[in-house]
């Protein structure tokens, strides 16, 4: 272990040469586009509007005019952030007729959203 200047944020000095292998090559999980993608993610989860679409859906299927009733919003405002989400692949859709109907792209955005919204609950 090397011991380096002292930071404001560490009196101990030390650096953990364990530590910081294992960082590095966890880190190789985020190489190429990985990093932005999962930012691109959070990014859209990050929004209020759309945390309470994923919401919807977690309990199962929905059409966009009754995510906008069960939110108490307009269509358009609904089939915007719809769109946003769609693009990321957090939700998908399928047509049924006229009807577009919505749901989560997959187990992992559900996982997702439980975790944080634990994590939210926790603190």
């Amino acid at each position: 272990m090397d011991n380096v200047r002292a930071r404001d944020d560490c009196d101990a000095c030390i650096i953990h040469e364990d530590a910081v292998e294992k960082a590095k090559t966890r880190a190789k999980d985020l190489e190429g586009n990985t990093i932005v993608r999962l930012s691109d993610i959070f990014k859209v989860m990050g929004d209020p509007t759309r945390l309470r679409i994923i919401h919807a859906l977690s309990s199962g299927e929905m059409c966009v005019c009754d995510i906008a009733a069960a939110l108490g919003m307009e269509h358009s405002a609904i089939s915007h952030q719809l769109r946003i989400l769609r693009n990321m692949r957090v939700v998908k859709f399928r047509k049924q007729g006229k009807e577009a109907i919505y749901s989560l792209d997959d187990e992992h955005v559900l996982q997702l959203f439980n975790g944080g919204l634990e994590h939210a609950r926790h603190g």
